[in-house]
């Protein structure tokens, strides 16, 4: 808490704390009342005395407490106030180091840049003292080539002399008239040959196709006449089965008819025996079966029963 904003409360107990034991020295000074007088009046005024000594003493002391503060107060302010100026200094002087930076940092970008672009323009400047000299030889090649070609100028010349032409660029128009429809003529037939190659190339191709195709349908047909042998030949053998079938199925039928005549002649028979008018159709085969092994299996039973009968009757 600061000492310029105490209240009186604080400021009386800081009394009381700071000079509490120097006023009890200087009262146990004084020599006791007690050993010269017992009068009240006379204590009374010494006690005035002794109270008027003290206040003057406290008033001093408060006074002297007041300029201190004061004056602590006044230096604690000239404090707070180069607080700010030292902070307010140590700002800017931390500003003026970021931009130190910041300038040493955009001087080092600018030399590197600098740097960078010196480097390249010492390249370009090595790399057009390099076309420059290449450019010098190519003047110089030029111009024995065109020395070379002077003899032509001149041939032109003489051709234009004596020729229907009046200039030398008309002479060489008109070679490159010529040159252009050779160029053309050999690029016609150029194509017209590449065409011909494709159509013979087609052509070999279809021939090739067909020949497959030619193939291809003979072995087919080669498979077909096989398979029309073999189709022959099953015709042979299923004929013959056939002929096989129909006397086998006409052996049967002959087999059967035996069958159901011996069945009927046994189904009568058996019938007389019977004595009993038979309600049997005469083509029902199944039915004549079975009445004719009914009939045998009573006469097996009966059979059976006179054979036990004559043994019991043996025994006897």
């Amino acid at each position: 808490m600061s000492l310029g904003i105490m209240e009186e409360e604080d400021l009386a107990e800081y009394f009381r704390l700071q000079y509490g034991e120097r006023l009890l020295q200087l009262l146990q000074k004084f020599p006791s009342i007690e050993d010269h007088s017992d009068s009240p009046s006379i204590r009374l005024l010494e006690k005035k005395k002794e109270a008027k000594i003290m206040h003057h003493a406290m008033q001093q002391k408060k006074e002297t407490f007041q300029r201190r503060m004061e004056t602590l107060n006044l230096r604690w302010e000239e404090l707070g106030v180069k607080e700010a100026q030292l902070k307010a200094h140590i700002q800017k002087f931390e500003q003026f180091i970021q931009e130190n930076d910041q300038k040493r940092i955009r001087a080092l970008k600018k030399a590197n840049k600098e740097r960078e672009l010196k480097k390249q323009c010492t390249h370009e400047l090595a790399k057009a003292k390099q076309e420059m000299a290449a450019l010098r030889l190519e003047h110089q090649r030029l111009s024995a080539k065109l020395q070379e070609y002077s003899i032509f100028n001149k041939y032109l010349e003489k051709v234009v002399e004596n020729s229907e032409f009046e200039e030398i660029h008309e002479v060489i128009a008109r070679y490159k008239t010529l040159v252009s429809m050779h160029q053309d003529l050999m690029q016609s037939a150029q194509e017209g040959q590449e065409k011909v190659e494709r159509a013979k190339a087609q052509l070999a191709r279809y021939k090739e196709e067909k020949d497959d195709e030619i193939l291809q349908h003979n072995n087919e047909l080669a498979r077909l006449q096989m398979r029309f042998d073999r189709a022959r030949s099953d015709v042979i053998i299923w004929e013959s089965r056939w002929a096989h079938i129909q006397n086998t199925a006409a052996k049967k039928t002959l087999l059967l008819g035996t069958i159901k005549m011996a069945t009927l002649n046994l189904f009568q028979i058996v019938s007389k025996q019977l004595k009993e008018a038979s309600l049997v159709s005469l083509e029902d085969t199944h039915k004549q079966l079975d009445t004719i092994q009914q009939f045998i299996q009573d006469l097996s039973d009966i059979w059976a029963e006179v054979k036990k009968k004559e043994q019991q009757q043996v025994r006897v």
